[in-house]
């Protein structure tokens, strides 16, 4: 978003750039300057910002009434009118400054008093990020939620787990989609925290050397709905931490839903998961396929969120203060991010909630690779026996089974390796139906119920905390929503007042 410096007062005539004026206004590189194409973002908040700031002009006595009442009304007409309609300009903030100069005359250029772009586009660029923020954390509140009714379905549907893709330990389908959850609701605290620095009032710091003008900054922040001031001038003018810490966050979500979308590409290919077709393709000559399109391109689109935040470090790691023209290019890096992996959180998520779990396929993968092997090794610890012995034992009897067909030794087997390294029958430490028990993948499972553990009785326990917290995160961005909504009607009211 462009935002070239600008003297507090009144502009220019319609004919000529209300900022450059005469000397500035031509030349090749008019166009390499301007970002008024991709100001269409902001063109809402502008107006939002251009509202708030000449209300409050006008209660403190800055601007009349009736000149205040002109500026509005042109206000209303330009946002009637539509970006397409602005005559060409530097940047959104000088068009619809020329805008209203062609329907009031000069004294539109008066809605600019006490103002410079510099804190006008930090305020529209925090306003328009605000709605943004608030539409991702709420589709990442909704993705929770249909992650935890899933859960709730398959809590004893037993699954393999995996460690370096290697088969380490049977599980849940519960307990692998909390963990995600999990992950999520970190996602969320992180863009509720992200929104507090966000939510800020720049406004009325001018160029970055605040104004002589007697401004009330809180009042264009309460107008704006903006939970506070930023206290110093030169910070609120120049600062872009905010858009870094936002778009911090936002890959952070992309790389966890990344590692799902991973996941599920890799039970696909194993037959342990089938998306609906709705979240699938089939492959343009081979019509027996049916490949997870959509969680690759969740998985792709990660790079979109990195590269956004590579982009904008590297945009602002060499700027002094208080404001340079790089800037201009500093808010795209945000916006590409947070609508690339809005979408993502949609699509990674609806496809878990609406796959098909093949309960019978998943448990027999469970006993894979002998992946019970430290639930055999747990029982003899239990009994007495050091666990690194027991895991000796574990692991002998695994080698007995590396040149057959078995998934996994038999009680026999183990029990002839347990005598040779204890020196006694493995019944004098665990009974045979207590092995057996912990050779099936659903017994194992069930047996670790330890806090946070796949047991379902444990990941019931865990989903009802998450639902807890969920309920939480909902009722804090429904205080965030009414926050802004009471301020937009606050500030329509103060406009009715003038026009």
């Amino acid at each position: 978003m462009s935002d070239g410096e600008n003297d507090d007062g009144a502009g220019e005539a319609a004919d000529e750039s209300v900022v450059r004026r005469d000397r500035f206004s031509g030349g090749p590189a008019r166009s390499f300057l301007s970002s008024l194409g991709d100001d269409e973002r902001i063109f809402e908040a502008d107006l939002a910002v251009d509202r708030a700031h000449v209300v409050m002009l006008a209660e403190q006595g800055i601007v009349d009434p009736d000149t205040t009442g002109e500026v509005l009304t042109a206000l209303d007409d330009v946002e009637a009118a539509g970006h397409a309609d602005l005559p060409d300009g530097e940047d959104v903030h000088e068009a619809i400054e020329s805008a209203v100069i062609d329907r009031v005359g000069p004294d539109g250029g008066k809605m600019h008093t006490a103002r410079s772009r510099n804190d006008e586009v930090a305020a529209c660029i925090r306003y328009r990020l605000r709605a943004d923020l608030l539409e991702l954390i709420e589709t990442t509140v909704e993705a929770r939620e249909q992650l935890l009714g899933v859960a709730r379905e398959h809590t004893e549907t037993v699954m393999p787990g995996y460690t370096h893709l290697q088969p380490a330990q049977p599980t849940t389908v519960a307990h692998w989609i909390a963990s995600y959850e999990q992950a999520l609701q970190r996602d969320t605290a992180r863009l509720l925290d992200a929104y507090e620095r966000v939510n800020q009032n720049p406004l009325g710091s001018a160029a970055f050397a605040g104004t002589p003008f007697d401004v009330d900054r809180e009042r264009t922040a309460e107008l704006l709905g903006f939970d506070s001031v930023l206290e110093n001038s030169m910070d609120a003018s120049a600062t872009r931490d905010f858009l870094v810490e936002t778009t911090s966050a936002v890959a952070t979500l992309a790389t966890d839903l990344s590692g799902l979308a991973e996941d599920v590409v890799v039970m696909a290919s194993k037959g342990h998961v089938e998306l609906s077709d709705d979240y699938a393709s089939t492959s343009s000559i081979m019509p027996q396929k049916k490949n997870p399109d959509t969680m690759e391109l969740v998985r792709g689109r990660t790079g979109d969120a990195t590269a956004g935040l590579s982009g904008l470090l590297t945009n602002l790691k060499g700027q002094p203060r208080a404001y340079n023209r790089d800037l201009q290019r500093a808010g795209r890096h945000a916006w590409d991010a947070i609508d690339s992996v809005t979408e993502s959180v949609a699509v990674a998520t609806g496809a878990v909630a609406t796959a098909d779990w093949p309960a019978e396929i998943l448990e027999d993968a469970a006993a894979d690779g002998f992946a019970t092997a430290t639930g055999v090794a747990d029982l003899l610890a239990m009994a007495g026996v050091p666990f690194r012995t027991a895991h000796e034992v574990v692991a002998e009897a695994a080698s007995e089974v590396d040149e057959t067909d078995a998934d996994a030794p038999d009680y026999e087997t183990i029990s002839a390796v347990a005598e040779d390294v204890l020196g006694d029958p493995l019944s004098k430490y665990v009974d045979r139906s207590a092995v057996e028990a912990a050779l099936d993948p659903a017994e194992s499972v069930a047996t670790r119920d330890s806090q946070g553990g796949p047991a379902p009785a444990a990941v019931e326990t865990q989903v009802s905390a998450a639902e807890d917290t969920l309920a939480a995160d909902r009722e804090t961005l429904s205080t965030r929503r009414e926050v802004v909504e009471s301020a937009n009607d606050r500030l329509q009211t103060e406009v009715g007042r003038y026009v």
